[in-house]
């Protein structure tokens, strides 16, 4: 039986998972310091508009602009009047810089590169996808076939759309009630005027709409009639999750349970080592092949290999069962790790033409269940397949790893003695240049261990064919292949006092709180909240009733709000203040001689404890402070000595130590 799993124990990631059986076939995961912006819209400002890419950049309130395509802009925000000879819209003359216009995400931000936006608005809904201002798009979807893409597309044709606006049915549509898809279409009508409403109130750029979490676009777009059973295992999102269900689709609410046993949610069905392999480089199929993932710039590339699987007859029928059993999890990888893009699958070596169609079939069927839009070429003479994926969200390892600090993300790093030798090598290109006093190199501890014991004739060549100082600084915060090279003019060098070999102590690196952490992972709020209709479900005869029922709330900015809401949920000392200050007649009496008198005790007696308090601090602090002077005057007495026995030794050209 396949089911639905969702993973709430820990608030910093929600998990979803679909399984069959105990098999994993799909997953999403969201966690609180990645927030999504795909489906978000935005009041954005165009900052620049750049004719020869064919496209405005825009600032909608990210760090990065987002890029928007020409061809994604709509009509209503170009100028009539700017256009062509052959009536065509000239970009520099129908935008402006500084223009206001209403964007959505479209494309994620990945790497240096910002998001892509689109002004063409889609609002998807539980059995419908809205798109206000595009009357050119709409239609059933392209899932639906046969008898039931007939059915929907009558049932579109009844639906009370306003002019101008477009509409796609979605495959959960089907089997639905003329009435249910029209109180689907009403909440997304008073959405979007929420939306066209709270864009006029404010000044860009600012986010008006926000897609919903995880766990309601899971029960929104993977809940289909197969899933038998869904499993939550928090109270707080079972209680959300069961009234979003109750709310949308009322016959599914009975599949809901919660998940309260003792073993975890996902250990019960043995899906934990499933989701980690998609984390891996390298995924080992039953049979004993392997899958090897490698990511590029441009493209992922998959390897095949055999392995340990030889059950074949042959060479040939080997291949052909491994490259069968590599399609199929391949499809799978593909959907668990997100990966969107070019990808290039280098499938093992098959003689036979009738082999080759066979592993394209068996990809393609494979990749039928997947959500996103999947093109699939053919296998090249050379045994590779090119296929691109829809991106529908940042990928499982951009939203949860980062870029390896040493390797750069490279993989691998020089060896110890390659790093020195280069280093070597840059030192006496620095002591080449003119004017060259000194060198100062901060290298790892190992690189500084092998220069001093292999390379030490070297360096003191070094010195006295150039006339310069050499100081090499072992550094235990630097690990290879980092380090620093410095070059210091003459003139600069006897500004400065002669430096010494010194061991750099180990940096405290401030680690930032829990708090200090929320607060930077706090997302921007929405100007438009959607409340649920306060309807139990969705109607089945008379929906067109629950159109007036159906509410969106719209966050209007309140300059004096935050203050506010600080002093009325806070009973502190603010909130005493405030009654003092406004307090009624009746409360403000004059205190009595003998209140007078016991306040002025009570602050005497402060008074006293606090002098006492600092007297004995400076007291203890005296010792200290002693100790520290005399520990000052032994270290520069120290340093004065080593000074000038690190000039006799440079006189005398022997190597630095």
């Amino acid at each position: 039986m396949k089911r639905m799993l969702i993973n709430a124990t820990h608030a910093e990631e929600l998990r979803v998972a679909l399984v069959d059986g105990q098999r994993l076939y799909d997953i999403d995961i969201e966690t609180s310091t990645h927030e999504q912006k795909k489906s978000n819209i935005y009041k954005g400002i165009i900052t620049h508009i750049e004719p020869s890419l064919g496209a405005v950049f825009v600032n909608y309130g990210s760090e990065r602009h987002g890029f928007l395509p020409f061809k994604e802009i709509a009509r209503s925000y170009l100028d009539p009047k700017a256009v062509d000879d052959k009536g065509r819209p000239i970009l520099k003359e129908a935008l402006k810089e500084g223009q206001e216009l209403i964007v959505q995400v479209d494309k994620e931000e990945r790497g240096t590169k910002g998001a892509a936006l689109t002004t063409f608005i889609s609002l998807a809904g539980r059995y419908l996808v809205l798109m206000p201002n595009n009357p050119r798009a709409g239609g059933v979807s392209r899932r639906i076939e046969g008898e039931d893409r007939a059915e929907m597309k009558l049932a579109l044709s009844e639906l009370n759309l306003p002019e101008g606006m477009g509409l796609i049915v979605r495959t959960a549509g089907v089997g639905r009630t003329v009435e249910e898809l029209q109180w689907d279409l009403d909440y997304l009508l008073n959405v979007w005027r929420a939306i066209e409403s709270a864009a006029e109130s404010r000044k860009a750029p600012f986010l008006i709409y926000q897609e919903s979490n995880v766990i309601i676009r899971a029960l929104r777009d993977y809940l289909r009639n197969d899933i038998g059973e869904i499993l939550i295992d928090e109270p707080n999102v079972f209680a959300k999750a069961q009234e979003f269900v109750q709310l949308v689709m009322p016959h599914m609410a009975d599949r809901l349970k919660l998940y309260d046993e003792r073993i975890p949610l996902f250990s019960r069905f043995q899906i934990e080592s499933q989701i980690e392999s998609a984390y891996q480089r390298v995924v080992t199929l039953p049979s004993g092949g392997e899958l090897v993932f490698d990511h590029a710039e441009a493209l992922t590339a998959i390897d095949i290999n055999s392995g340990r699987n030889t059950k074949g007859q042959d060479l040939e029928e080997t291949a052909l069962n491994t490259n069968l059993e590599a399609a199929e999890e391949i499809a799978r990888q593909l959907r668990l790790r997100d990966l969107g893009g070019l990808v290039v699958i280098d499938f093992i070596d098959m003689s036979s033409s009738k082999h080759q169609r066979e592993v394209e079939n068996t990809l393609r069927e494979a990749l039928k269940i997947d959500r996103a839009r999947v093109q699939i070429g053919r296998i090249s003479r050379f045994g590779l397949l090119e296929m691109s994926r829809q991106r529908l969200r940042a990928s499982l390892g951009e939203s949860s790893q980062q870029v390896c600090p040493r390797c750069m993300g490279q993989g691998t790093i020089r060896s110890v003695k390659s790093l020195s030798l280069s280093i070597l090598r840059l030192i006496q290109d620095e002591a080449l240049k003119e004017n060259t006093g000194r060198v100062v190199v901060h290298v790892p501890i190992d690189v500084a261990t092998y220069l001093l014991n292999e390379k030490r004739l070297q360096l003191g060549e070094l010195e006295q064919q150039f006339g310069v100082e050499v100081l090499l600084i072992p550094n235990i915060n630097l690990e290879t292949p980092h380090f620093r090279v410095e070059r210091i003019r003459k003139t600069d060098l006897l500004e400065q006092p002669t430096s010494v070999i010194e061991l750099i102590e180990e940096q405290e690196v401030s680690v930032p709180t829990e708090h200090e952490m929320q607060v930077r992972a706090k997302p921007e709020k929405a100007a438009v909240q959607p409340l649920a209709p306060p309807a139990p479900c969705a109607p089945v005869a008379n929906g067109r009733e629950l159109k007036s029922e159906t509410t969106v709330q719209v966050v209007e900015p309140q300059s004096g709000s935050p203050l506010k809401s600080v002093t009325e949920q806070v009973g502190g000392l603010i909130k005493r203040v405030f009654s003092a200050l406004f307090a009624k007649e009746e409360s403000t009496e004059a205190p009595s001689a003998t209140t007078k008198k016991e306040d002025k005790k009570k602050r005497g007696e402060v008074d006293k404890r606090r002098h006492k308090l600092r007297g004995g601090v400076t007291k203890a602090a005296e010792p200290v402070r002693k100790e520290e002077q005399e520990k000052r005057r032994t270290l520069e007495g120290r340093r004065n000595s080593r000074r000038s026995g690190g000039r006799s030794r440079s006189k005398n050209g022997k190597a630095l130590e």
